[in-house]
C-alpha cells in the first residue's frame, strides 16, 4: 500500500474534501506536500496527502518512480501508467474510506510523471474526481493512438486544468496542446495555461491558477 506525508484540514474539523498530490520521477511525497500549506487557506476543509510512488528510482539510490522512465517514449509511458494504476487506484479508495468521503470529493494534482498518473487513473475512477490539475505532464495514450479500446476505458470525465512552462526541456511544451486535444476528444472540459519563462517546474502563476481551480471544483 502506498503511503506518504499528510496534512489535516486547516479548519480543525472533519475533512470535507481530499487533495492528492502526485510527485514526479525521482522525487517522493515530500516534494509536493508543501503545496497543501499554500492552498490550505483557500480550502480549509481539505485534507492533503502526497504518496510516495511505489518503486525506488531505478537509476539512483534515492527517490521514487511511478514507473521506469529511461527510454521516455510512448510505449514505455503507456506500459508504465498501466502498471502503476492499480496501486494508485487502491490508495485513493483507502484514503477516501479513511476520511469517510465519497469519490466525488477528491481532486488529483500531478507534476510531470505524477500528471501522467493523475490523468490515467483519474479518468478510470468509478466515480469521477472533482477535478484534475496537471503540471508539466503528458496525457499518455497507447503508442498506436487513441484506439476504441482506449476510449472505452475512460469512464470518468472530471474538469481538467493543465499548466506547462514554455521553456520546459524535460517534457516539451508541445505536450500541452497535444494533451488538450486528446482529452477534449474524449469529451473532457480542459483548461490550459502556458507559463512564460518557466522550465520544468511550478511557478507562482501556476500555483494561483491551480488554487482557484481547486476552490471552484471542490466548492
Amino acid at each position: 500500500m502506498l503511503d506518504g506525508p499528510r496534512l489535516p484540514p486547516r479548519s480543525g474539523g472533519p475533512a470535507t474534501s481530499l487533495v492528492v498530490l502526485l510527485h514526479g520521477y525521482g522525487a517522493d511525497g515530500r516534494d509536493l506536500i508543501d503545496l497543501g500549506e499554500i492552498w490550505a487557506p483557500l480550502l480549509p476543509g481539505a485534507a492533503f496527502v502526497s504518496p510516495h510512488a511505489p518503486e525506488p528510482l531505478a537509476v539512483a539510490p534515492v527517490g521514487r518512480q511511478w514507473f521506469g522512465y529511461t527510454e521516455r517514449n510512448d510505449r514505455e509511458r503507456w506500459a508504465g501508467v498501466q502498471s502503476a494504476h492499480a496501486a494508485l487506484d487502491a490508495f485513493l479508495d483507502a484514503e477516501l474510506a479513511r476520511l469517510n468521503l465519497p469519490g466525488s470529493r477528491v481532486a488529483l494534482v500531478g507534476f510531470s510523471q505524477g500528471t501522467m498518473m493523475a490523468l490515467h487513473t483519474g479518468l478510470r475512477r468509478t466515480v469521477a474526481p472533482a477535478g484534475i490539475v496537471g503540471f508539466s505532464g503528458i496525457h499518455v495514450v497507447p503508442p498506436e493512438g487513441a484506439t476504441p479500446a482506449f476510449a472505452s476505458d475512460i469512464i470518468a470525465r472530471p474538469p481538467v486544468l493543465l499548466i506547462h512552462g514554455d521553456l520546459d526541456q524535460v517534457i516539451p511544451p508541445l505536450a500541452l496542446p497535444r494533451a488538450v486535444e486528446s482529452l477534449q476528444r474524449q469529451g473532457l472540459a480542459v483548461r490550459a495555461h502556458l507559463s512564460n519563462g518557466l522550465a520544468h517546474g511550478i511557478d507562482g502563476t501556476g500555483l494561483s491558477l491551480a488554487g482557484s481551480f481547486l476552490t471552484e471544483v471542490l466548492a
